[in-house]
């Protein structure tokens, strides 16, 4: 949500039904390896989540999806899904990957204890997954997002880290 990665001509606060956002992914790249796996957010089925759409030039999406494809899409754990997501100027149709259950990186629900044990642990390519969960806990507080859980984690990790 906060660094998409590509240009866009406008963003804006969303909603999308059907979903929610979850810590559920093992990160096998980015925040852990096979050996010691990280854990990364995924679109999870039910419920609702709000985040940020991005809209770009008609012209951009086959450069954008392939970017965010080759990004997202390391290890097939997610699927390019589109779906209507609800905005401030209406319904509109936006590109989402969501996470496959039938792969072997979806962790389903874990309890906070486990969320703690496996991120306080775990880095990959992209750098520790401590620092990965507490970004993301805090563009979601300046989203207005209150996720008790998370919010729970993040103090743990905080707690655990002086």
């Amino acid at each position: 949500m906060w660094k998409p990665g590509f240009t866009f001509e406008q963003s804006c606060h969303a909603r999308l039904h059907g979903y929610h956002r979850s810590l559920c992914v093992y990160s096998w790249v980015h925040r852990g390896t096979q050996e010691h796996p990280g854990l990364v957010f995924g679109l999870d089925n039910g419920g609702a989540c709000k985040g940020i759409a991005f809209r770009f030039r008609p012209d951009q999406e086959e450069d954008v999806l392939a970017y965010l494809d080759a990004r997202e899409l390391v290890t097939d754990v997610y699927q390019r899904k589109q779906l209507t997501i609800q905005t401030e100027q209406g319904r509109v149709s936006a590109w989402c990957y969501v996470v496959r259950r039938d792969h072997a990186q979806y962790a389903g629900k874990l309890s906070v204890s486990e969320l703690l044990a496996r991120v306080e642990k775990s880095q990959g390519r992209s750098g520790h997954n401590r620092d990965y969960v507490l970004s993301t806990v805090s563009h979601l507080k300046q989203l207005g997002v209150d996720d008790a859980i998370l919010n729970r984690l993040a103090h743990m990790l905080h707690k655990n880290a002086a």
